[in-house]
């Protein structure tokens, strides 16, 4: 099988597909592998790497003009043109972007295969967790910097100062996006509190994760109840595949003091916070309310050596799957069957359809 690696364009992202190592494992398993020039330059990785590990560099359109392209963020619309009825892996998130995607998607006949959709045989994320780990650590020191006085923040910083702590921060969600922000606010010094929805797998966090944190039950008073006196408020709420759904309210926003921080990682999937929008590392943030909204898309784009590392450990061995089987053995896999979004003009993920009004255009593949 022939295997692309687009260069990233969306703003400031820094993150390849693939390392130079990776390149020469995936030819090793018998793949040829194509990489356009200047890929890797922003993670680290030089041209003469990927000639090195085996790999010929190409223009965009041959990044492109292969049976599976191998990408880190999802095909923005200067990039439609080289859709057709090749295979793309990368993050989607379709059912939290326009439309156009889908239909570019479904127009072209090209499979859409969804990192973070794809489960493994216990129901995890695999290729997801590592990105949400990421955006977890961001989160808080993101917030951190837009509490600043200079950034329109109230001037309070997050942490000890000697043994008594300042800030509050609350944290929306206690999966790997929640735990993460929760443990880098733990560590700086910060009074914590998390949102989630089991009380035993809270109290499991609390005994063996989290200890210093505070754990409730999220409910919309509990959280209208602790976000109004919150410094930064965190969004990490999850719906595999489907639009977040609004749990931090307007009115919750509003309630904040001015200065205070929301910072919203499930932005790719529409945002858990109401006043939430779309924004870049080059525009990251804008106010609402007196509230600092940090809601930029591709977080993980800012520290592009770590990311690009960690996501290639988790995608490697998915890539070698899909090469195996090519397109006609995916739905047949359990794993690669829940990962598919959209194949053969039709939308295969029924949150992508729901989320999008596209009912009419859904159809269940799986074998």
């Amino acid at each position: 099988m022939r295997i692309g690696i687009p260069k990233e364009i969306k703003d400031q992202e820094g993150r390849v597909a693939m390392t130079p190592a990776g390149v020469q494992f995936v030819r090793e398993q018998g793949q040829n592998v194509v990489v356009e020039t200047d890929a890797g330059v922003a993670a680290g990785f030089t041209n003469r790497q990927y000639q090195a590990a085996g790999a010929q560099l190409v223009t965009t359109a041959e990044a492109w003009a292969v049976d599976l392209v191998v990408k880190v963020k999802e095909p923005l619309p200067t990039e439609y043109q080289y859709l057709g009825n090749q295979m793309v892996f990368t993050f989607f998130h379709l059912a939290g972007v326009t439309p156009t995607l889908t239909e570019a998607l479904l127009t072209k006949g090209t499979t859409a295969i969804a990192y973070e959709t794809l489960e493994d045989g216990n129901g995890r994320l695999p290729i997801l967790a590592p990105m949400s780990a990421i955006a977890g650590n961001m989160a808080t020191l993101m917030g951190a910097y837009y509490l600043a006085r200079f950034n329109h923040g109230k001037g309070l910083q997050l942490g000890k100062v000697l043994d008594k702590r300042h800030g509050k921060v609350v944290v929306v969600g206690d999966g790997v996006v929640g735990q993460h922000a929760a443990q880098v606010a733990c560590g700086m010094g910060a009074e914590v509190w998390v949102a989630g929805i089991d009380p035993d797998f809270m109290a499991n966090l609390k005994t063996n994760v989290l200890p210093e944190a505070n754990f409730f039950l999220s409910t919309p008073d509990s959280l209208a109840r602790h976000i109004a006196d919150a410094d930064l408020a965190v969004g990490a709420v999850l719906c595999r595949g489907a639009l977040a759904p609004k749990i931090i309210t307007e009115a919750i926003v509003q309630s904040m003091g001015a200065g205070s921080v929301v910072v919203d990682v499930s932005i790719d999937q529409g945002g858990c916070i109401a006043t939430s929008k779309p924004t870049s590392h080059s525009n990251p943030v804008f106010i609402e309310h007196g509230v600092v909204h940090y809601c930029v898309t591709n977080m993980p784009g800012a520290y592009p050596r770590t990311a690009t590392v960690a996501l290639e450990d988790a995608t490697l061995p998915y890539i070698i799957g899909i090469a195996a089987k090519g397109k006609e053995g995916l739905m047949s896999d359990p794993c690669f069957a829940k990962a598919v979004n959209v194949m053969d003009g039709k939308i295969t993920c029924k949150a992508v359809a729901e989320a999008l009004g596209m009912m009419d255009v859904w159809v269940d593949l799986r074998i």
